[in-house]
């Protein structure tokens, strides 16, 4: 016999599988020699009081042997001689739009600007090390796209797009740990996440679908309104009326390319600020309300928000015992974002603090059309390249000096690699946006009260949090409103916002695709 509980326990007692079948039997009057096995089914913390406690739901096997279920992956035919549909961009949306062309039994093209997971690598390294940009491999753009090489989060608030526990699912068969079906936050690594990038290649190869990496696309020929082929950066050319374009946030010639064929696009609201960086042991102490974390607890994240006047100023990406990667994607800018190995060992923590805007900010920019608001975000960027100079070294600032508007005579280390310029943030933003991070971190220091501290490192800019482009579909058909057999598609055409929002658009984007066809 099975049975559930939702049950509240200390984090030794969840942690030690003895101690928790001794709970369970003691608070629930069950024989302790009765329960064969508990099985945690999902995870969480609760921090809000002093005392921490972990959030279990548990199935308790009594009297019956467990049997750990064993995940399968989706029954792939072969797909070598079948109908093909191009997907161009190999991230999230990419890998599995093109997995579910597989299961639907379709032969996926993709087509990826970057390179695989391992020479993507190289790409990586010179940038950190020689500040030298690839336009075409780097951390956004490259196979797995942004998520491979920047953390690997999982969580989302989009439940009601789609079946999340299915693409958890999906990864855990490729060879992520099971312990994501279990977290409430659950998070892969960026040490961990590639491998599975590659499984997923591999199953799409192994059953006749190809995947190009180095193949950049700087056309579409449309004819009557809808797509009659792909063109590439080499000069060959993909005859093809079923396109799902799922580039990603930071494509912008791709939204430049779109504009200049006069297929509509939009401009769209985001967010952009800065990545402040602490040491994780004070985070640890703020959130745990402790000097010393327990071992029983893991690297302590945390979430803020405020509302500043009429904008919200809130935390982005929390990385907790991670570092501050080099995220530009072509010369001349300067881009941070934040990632975590699977363990979350790094002595430092760092976030994303950012700033809602709006379509009005954007007007100084509004001589081109749509693509207004990524002519901000690229202003931005290029600036502080200027300031912290020309090389990707960012312009930094202590936190308290931010705040109270101070010139930092000097900045500390921290663990982005490039390394740091000492400017005053004034230069970098737009007033509005420089006063709002201002005074939202110190609202957000009344809440986690010493995170407001000079030893804590602002870096400039974080900007890439979303798409600046939407590109319009239709409701129903998710097929472009102008274009037929063109689907926008994830992150980049405005559609989804992280790994596993992005995983779903991409199926639905093929379903809907192959829907047209039949």
């Amino acid at each position: 016999m099975q049975h559930e509980f939702t049950i509240q326990v200390s984090p030794e007692t969840a942690a030690n599988a003895t101690i928790l079948k001794e709970d369970i039997s003691r608070k629930n009057g069950i024989p302790l020699e009765d329960i064969r096995y508990v099985k945690i089914v999902k995870r969480s913390i609760d921090a809000r009081q002093r005392v921490i406690k972990i959030n279990l739901k548990v199935r308790v096997f009594v009297l019956e042997d467990f049997r750990e279920a064993t995940i399968h992956l989706p029954e792939y035919p072969d797909v070598s001689s079948a109908s093909e549909i191009v997907i161009i961009g190999a991230g999230p949306a990419g890998l599995f739009a093109a997995l579910k062309c597989v299961e639907l039994g379709y032969k996926p093209i993709v087509l990826e600007r970057g390179k695989d997971v391992r020479n993507r690598r190289r790409d990586l390294k010179a940038i950190n090390r020689d500040h030298i940009v690839n336009e075409d491999s780097n951390y956004c753009f490259g196979e797995g796209g942004a998520g491979t090489y920047s953390d690997g989060k999982l969580y989302t608030r989009s439940k009601k797009r789609g079946d999340v526990n299915r693409i958890l699912q999906l990864l855990v068969g490729f060879g992520a740990t099971d312990q994501i079906l279990v977290e409430a936050h659950p998070h892969i690594g960026t040490n961990k996440l590639p491998a599975i990038i590659v499984a997923i290649r591999e199953k799409i190869r192994e059953k006749g679908g190809e995947i190009h990496f180095e193949k950049r696309v700087v056309d579409f020929r449309i004819k009557n309104n809808e797509v009659s082929s792909v063109m590439l950066h080499n000069g060959d050319a993909i005859t093809t009326n079923k396109v799902i374009l799922a580039t990603g946030h930071s494509a912008r010639d791709i939204f430049e390319l779109l504009h200049r064929k006069k297929i509509e696009i939009e401009a769209k609201p985001f967010a952009l600020g800065v990545r402040v960086e602490h040491s994780q042991q004070l985070i640890d102490q703020i959130q745990y309300k402790s000097k010393v974390r327990s071992p029983y607890l893991p690297p302590s994240p945390y979430s803020v928000v405020n509302q500043i006047g009429d904008r919200g100023v809130y935390s982005f990406c929390m990385c907790p015992g991670g570092v501050i990667a080099p995220c530009a994607t072509s010369p001349g800018e300067v881009v941070t974002n934040g990632w975590s190995p699977s363990k979350r060992d790094q002595p430092t923590s760092n976030s994303g603090i950012v700033v809602e805007l709006r379509l009005q900010d954007f007007k100084e920019f509004s001589r081109y059309g749509p693509l207004s608001a990524m002519y901000f975000q690229k202003d931005i960027e290029q600036r502080s390249w200027h300031l912290a100079g020309e090389t990707q070294r960012v312009p930094a600032q202590r936190l308290v000096d931010f705040v109270e508007g101070k010139m930092s005579s000097d900045v500390p280390e921290t663990s982005y690699k490039p390394g740091l310029s000492s400017i005053d943030m004034k230069k970098v933003f737009p007033k509005f946006i420089h006063n709002t991070l201002q005074e939202g971190f110190k609202a957000f220091d009344k809440s986690m009260r010493g995170y407001l501290t000079n030893e804590a490192v602002v870096h400039a800019p974080e900007s890439r949090t979303s798409s600046p482009v939407r590109i319009p579909r239709d409701l129903k058909t998710l097929e472009h409103t102008q274009i037929k057999g063109l689907f926008p598609c994830g992150e980049g055409a405005g559609y989804a916002g992280g790994i596993i929002s992005a995983a779903i658009d991409g199926e639905k984007c093929v379903e809907a695709c192959v829907a047209r066809i039949t």
